[in-house]
């Protein structure tokens, strides 16, 4: 399958500055704090795999320097500024190589979930690092995310069903919206050590960053989220219900894994 066009969301989209922009919002915070308990320090190499904006290359690349290096790989790059010590490449996580042993850190956010070969690539990613070096795979459970709070049944219903519909578009391209829970067994499978899973929610209410990304994948997967079941009526109203003061909904489960290569 080719990645490029099975990715839902297409760099090259008019949608995605927002999509990068609510992405980081939501979930910087708590990538980071992941980050830095790998001891990441000046010197080290790193790999951000799927970079897209990418706020998490540029704090990589303020960690690591000034004589470490950061490379940030895409396969659609053009988003991704320039900053002092990052190096950013075109580059297919799926087919093209990577370098054996070479890094100190790597880390993917949101990225393998949606490669049917997320598995060879986890494997790819292991030989990648150096011995002792650090993998961090940040990955959805989309399967869970409840709603605690709505304005009546209708409005139950609409949210539940968008959420299915994603899930659904997921799954068609090729994805899998569940493989969260996944990644550490992968990891240990892969020959990884100090396999450290942590699963994280949030509470989701009217303005919060991930209740605003939900929104803007209204927009952005419109025409894949209509191929699933939904019409655009119905997008129109739970964009209302996820404004709604009295909305309350818990996050999905985000896994934030680490993995080490032995010595």
């Amino acid at each position: 399958m080719d990645v490029t066009t099975a990715y839902v969301f297409d760099n090259h989209s008019r949608h995605a500055d927002d999509q990068h922009r609510c992405l980081g919002e939501a979930y910087d915070p708590s990538t980071f704090a992941r980050l830095e308990e790998t001891g990441i320090r000046d010197g080290w190499s790193c790999l951000e795999v799927g970079a897209g904006g990418s706020g998490v290359a540029h704090w990589l690349a303020a960690k690591v320097a000034p004589t470490g290096s950061v490379l940030a790989t895409d396969i659609k790059p053009d988003h991704v500024a320039p900053a002092p010590g990052l190096t950013v490449v075109r580059h297919d996580v799926v087919r093209d190589p990577l370098p054996p042993r070479a890094f100190d850190l790597i880390h993917a956010r949101l990225v393998l979930q949606h490669l049917p070969d997320r598995e060879a690539v986890l494997g790819k990613l292991a030989g990648a690092l150096k011995p002792g070096g650090w993998l961090q795979i940040d990955e959805f459970d989309i399967s869970y995310g409840p709603v605690l709070l709505a304005p009546g049944e209708r409005a139950v219903h609409l949210y539940e069903k968008f959420l299915a519909a994603k899930r659904k578009t997921f799954e068609a391209a090729g994805g899998d919206g569940t493989w969260g829970r996944q990644v550490a067994a992968s990891m240990a499978a892969a020959g990884l050590v100090d396999v450290d899973p942590v699963p994280m929610i949030f509470p989701w209410r009217a303005g919060a960053p991930g209740v605003r990304l939900l929104i803007h994948h209204t927009r952005h997967l419109r025409d894949r989220l209509v191929a699933a079941g939904m019409t655009d009526g119905e997008l129109a109203e739970v964009r209302e219900v996820m404004a709604d003061p009295g909305f309350r909904a818990t996050s999905c489960v985000v896994y934030s894994v680490h993995g080490r290569r032995p010595e």
